[in-house]
């Protein structure tokens, strides 16, 4: 008896209530003990004690599974043909059983060659799958890329989110017109166009028109890019050609859209490697579909490009792209209706004026104006600010034009030579008649190594009517050449810097086109050049030569030359007998870093109001 009153029990089993108990039991319940195995010596022991019911012997595996007369049962590890144990236990009288494994051996290797076959079929249908897959898109290179937009697919675009471009929305509501009511147009004998080209510098909207007609018009909507019809293999182009007219008939009445046209409908015969090319076959079978033998009547072709002058001439002739719809940079009333179509989901200041800044975005497209916004409103989020105000527009305006902004300059004699530098631009601005409106000057440096920047307004009269006076010309020059006229003024011939070579390239251009192009010289009302427009592939490396003589070349260079002299001589000029004026406005500009440009005229216009300047000089103000 133990200490506790209970019955000791056989090695390694466990008392009742104490822990693994439960466990114990239910091994001995399925006839297996967790009392580790016997050694060699104990097993034969056991066997002669008479202590063993049964052994079975796997010789395969080298063990020997031992059944005592208790039922427990245990394995130990022994060598495959053990005379010893045997004759142990048939001295003992103990069965012994040899299994048989043959049948488990032959079990394990059938389901081994199985797993084998199943790895090997299944590589090898991967394989023609894969080649299947290859072979498919061998087969497809001819198949047309169009994304097609059903009818009853929401396209959020409409009419009404397009604005600043009212003329060319009139003309495509027409043609959504056409495939709505047809019968209005045929009853009078009127065909409906076979295709329309919209034309336009980038980010004027043409995409945008086109997502506007998939919207409104209720018909089959094909859209794909002018380079998606190209491949390196010979005529996959035209392939992919026929493949989207016959998708389109089809489908008609339907619209077909190709982005950025000129990819695919360059002139023929520009290039050096003469006509056999992949991209002049597929032009071929698009001037075939667009009017050839084969009716297409109710598809209509919709094409947008910004290089119309690289396009073939039959590609634009009448009965393939009737129409041509220019698509233009907005005036200043398009962008202030282009600015509330974006400002409709940002909250705006009570304080930003639309008008105002409509005004002082001259040039912009719609693309630029969205993209203005879109800043602003990024820089309300990074002030934590709820709304967008002047200041955010401001900085987004500055940031888009001029980039972003720099670590400001040290007081130091670079900063001052800046300011002298700016301060030239701006004075000239505001002093020469034919100029652009001052906007602001300031120092605050941008990234890209510009310490300052005096920025301009150009006259929207002179932008709507696209006409330029020689007068606007002249000026633009002068207002270039302040910068240098003022390190001439203030430190002399020698102390000129090299950062007036942006001012000097513009002034050489606009001078060069004034003796060339629009015949301001005395050499004429003759033009000697064109403007570069070459479209052939090798114009890099077979330049024409000039239709003048050496001699008129000469010339030609003694005016530009001229034309730059006088500028600077102008400048000088102006700016020498107000010498005090640009100390005065250099310091303040040093002091408050950015000045605005009605507060910049204010302070001209007191100075020459006191008569602080000659008399002879020219000083009347643009305002």
């Amino acid at each position: 008896m133990s200490s506790s009153g209970s019955p000791d029990l056989p090695a390694g089993q466990p008392r009742t209530g104490q822990p693994g108990s439960e466990a114990g039991g239910l091994l001995r319940d399925i006839g297996w003990s967790r009392v580790p195995p016997p050694s060699y010596s104990q097993l034969l022991k056991q066997l002669r004690q008479g202590s063993v019911k049964e052994l079975v012997l796997a010789p395969g595996q080298r063990q020997l599974s031992v059944t005592y007369t208790d039922g427990r049962r245990v394995n130990v590890p022994v060598f495959s043909n053990d005379q010893l144990l045997l004759r142990t236990a048939q001295e003992s009288r103990v069965p012994l059983t040899v299994r048989d494994e043959r049948q488990d051996q032959a079990t394990a290797s059938l389901v081994s060659n199985g797993l084998l076959l199943l790895l090997l079929f299944g590589g090898l249908a991967l394989l023609i799958r894969r080649s299947a897959q290859v072979a498919n898109r061998a087969m497809g290179f001819g198949r047309s890329k169009a994304r097609m937009v059903q009818p009853e697919a929401a396209v959020p675009v409409r009419f009404e989110d397009v604005a600043g471009i009212q003329e060319a929305k009139e003309e495509l509501q027409e043609v959504v017109t056409f495939l709505k009511q047809p019968e209005r147009f045929t009853a009078v004998g009127a065909k409906i166009p076979r295709g329309v080209l919209l034309v336009g510098p980038p980010g004027t909207g043409k995409t945008l028109l086109a997502k506007a007609i998939a919207g409104e018009a209720g018909v089959p909507f094909f859209s794909l890019s002018g380079s998606e019809f190209v491949e390196m293999f010979v005529g996959v182009g035209a392939s992919r050609v026929r493949d989207l007219f016959r998708q389109a008939k089809e489908k008609a009445p339907c619209i077909v859209f190709i982005d950025e046209i000129d990819a695919v409908g360059r002139q023929r015969g520009a290039g050096i490697g003469g006509g056999n090319d992949e991209r002049e076959q597929t032009l071929n079978q698009l001037l075939t579909e667009m009017d050839g033998f084969a009716d297409n009547s109710g598809v209509i072709l919709l094409a947008a490009t910004n290089r119309p002058d690289v396009l073939d001439a039959a590609l634009m002739r009448p009965g393939r792209f009737d129409r041509r719809i220019h698509v233009d940079l907005p005036d200043r009333k398009g962008r202030e209706a282009i600015l509330a179509v974006h400002a409709r989901s940002r909250p705006l200041s009570p304080e930003v004026c639309l008008a105002d800044w409509a005004s002082r975005t001259p040039g912009f497209s719609g693309a630029d104006l969205a993209n203005l916004l879109n800043e602003a409103a990024i820089l309300t989020a990074r002030r934590d600010s709820t709304c967008i105000d002047e200041q955010a527009m401001g900085d987004a305006l500055e940031r888009i034009t001029m980039g972003l902004t720099a670590a400001p300059l040290q007081d130091s004699a670079k900063k001052r030579l800046i300011a002298y530098h700016e301060i030239g631009h701006a004075l000239l601005t505001t002093l020469v008649p034919a100029a652009d409106r001052l906007d602001k000057v300031t120092l605050l440096p941008r990234a890209g190594g510009v310490g300052g920047f005096a920025r301009t307004m150009p006259d929207e009269e002179v932008l709507d009517s696209g006409l330029i006076s020689k007068a606007y010309l002249q000026a633009r020059m002068v207002v270039a050449m302040g910068g240098r006229a003022a390190e001439l003024v203030v430190f002399g011939p020698s102390e000129i810097t090299q950062g007036a070579s942006s001012d000097l390239e513009l002034v050489s251009r606009i001078s060069r086109e004034m003796v060339t192009r629009y015949g301001f010289s005395p050499l004429g009302p003759v033009s000697l050049e064109a403007e570069g427009s070459e479209v052939f592939l090798g114009r890099d490396w077979l330049r024409s030569e000039p239709h003048y003589s050496r001699e008129t070349g000469n010339r030609i260079d003694a005016q530009v030359q001229q034309q730059a002299r006088l500028a600077l001589d102008t400048a000088v000029a102006l700016l020498q007998p107000r010498r005090e004026l640009l100390d005065e406005l250099v310091t303040l500009l040093i002091e408050q870093e950015t000045i605005e440009g009605p507060a910049f005229t204010a302070v001209v216009e007191r100075f020459e109001q006191q008569g602080a300047a000659q008399p002879n000089r020219m000083s009347r103000l643009r305002r």
